[in-house]
């Protein structure tokens, strides 16, 4: 017999209050709160790249060496964390290859984020890839805190037996930290996810139980939001949602502590 409830949530602005900052390529500035999923979701051929090692071996590497021969050096994986159009990690790492980005370039958004956030309980390095224009707008970084309430949802829904799940376009090393803070088994933990990799956790999940719930706050989320039995969206981070992924929630909540009591109507 099915199991009665799995609630799937998404990490960033939904468990974990984000700190976002971009260094833009073209002019060195560097930008506060940028939203980088609905950059790339704006654009054929764009890329949200994930550079896969410990941000220690990146903050110990010369400022003035090119990310592409650190990429090569210290054999760093990419990961692809939300992509529009024809995007893969080789055409990543071609254009990553002609690209003059110093590592440097990410030492500074590495420090911005520990500066505005420095009890983030994880901190990822990544870059935006237009694989149209050829080119790298903007090297990323990001660091996160839970939510007041994240730790007291968890506990609640545990305690009405609800099982739960992360399908996040994180990498797996800062969503492992996550999962062990709430109490979310590892095997229950999907890194990387696109929008259709959620959406196939969802669909895979209601095969096994009578309802399943999706929590999420961004566009990444739409297709995972739609397939869930209930679709919730969280406003909790504070930033602008496109219309498109309003609508394709059943409920919007500005607390994550407001999804307990959507599970008990259940």
């Amino acid at each position: 017999m099915a199991k009665r409830i799995a609630v799937v949530f998404d990490s960033a602005g939904t468990l974990l209050r984000m700190y976002r900052v971009a260094k833009e390529s073209s002019t060195g500035n560097i930008l506060e709160n940028i939203e980088s999923t609905a950059i790339v979701a704006k654009k054929n051929g764009c890329g949200l790249v994930a550079l896969n090692t410990d941000n220690e071996i990146i903050l110990h590497s010369r400022r003035d060496m090119f990310l592409f021969e650190f990429i090569k050096e210290y054999r760093v994986s990419i990961g692809i964390s939300r992509s529009k159009g024809k995007f893969t990690p080789d055409v990543a790492c071609e254009i990553i290859r002609g690209a003059p980005l110093l590592m440097g370039d990410v030492h500074d958004v590495l420090n911005a984020v520990t500066s505005l956030c420095p009890d983030s309980i994880y901190l990822a390095a990544g870059l935006i890839v237009d694989s149209e224009a050829r080119k790298v707008p903007y090297v990323l970084s990001t660091g996160g805190q839970v939510f007041g309430k994240t730790l007291q949802t968890i506990q609640s829904l545990y305690a009405m037996k609800v099982d739960m799940y992360i399908a996040s376009g994180d990498r797996m090393s800062a969503l492992v930290q996550l999962a062990e803070l709430v109490n979310i088994p590892q095997e229950r933990v999907f890194a990387f996810a696109d929008p259709i990799m959620k959406e196939k956790v969802v669909l895979e999940l209601k095969t096994r139980y009578e309802k399943v719930v999706m929590v999420g706050d961004g566009i990444n989320d739409i297709l995972a939001l739609r397939a869930a039995d209930v679709g919730i969206m969280t406003t909790q981070q504070g930033d602008d949602r496109p219309e498109e992924l309003r609508a394709a929630a059943d409920v919007v909540l500005d607390d994550i502590i407001k999804v307990v009591d959507v599970v008990k109507g259940l």
